[in-house]
């Protein structure tokens, strides 16, 4: 199965809690979640609002946007590659009974580093 997303900043997380879970009705197992994009990620952590903003500020300063990067010669998005890369682009959840096995305040996040664009993501029950 797959996901369509449409980003619509440069630099934006989307809950995709709801939409995973949709795929994995009435199964038991574990369920894949990966983006195919190089600037983009997926981590399971807390939906909040102001927790949101915080991850973004902190990525921002841990890899700024413009710094000269090498890769900025061909394309102005090196910054988004490495945010990507340190986050990683897959998460694996067990499923119970069709619903996903988080924590209570647990949710599958897609972090977008270069948008606005529209992306995929590929959910595959195991």
């Amino acid at each position: 199965m797959e996901l369509t997303l449409k980003t619509a900043k440069r630099v934006e997380i989307i809950d995709i809690t709801d939409q995973v879970e949709r795929c994995v009705e009435s199964r038991d197992g574990l369920v894949l979640v990966y983006t195919p994009h190089t600037t983009t990620a997926l981590v399971i952590n807390e939906g909040e609002r102001g927790l949101l903003e915080d991850i973004l500020e902190f990525m921002e300063k841990l890899v700024p946007y413009g710094k000269g990067y090498k890769h900025d010669r061909l394309d102005s998005n090196a910054d988004a590659h490495l945010k990507a890369t340190l986050l990683g682009n897959s998460v694996v959840v067990p499923v119970e009974s069709g619903k996903l096995a988080l924590g209570t305040w647990q949710r599958i996040l897609f972090l977008e580093f270069d948008g606005p664009r529209t992306r995929r993501v590929i959910v595959k029950a195991l």
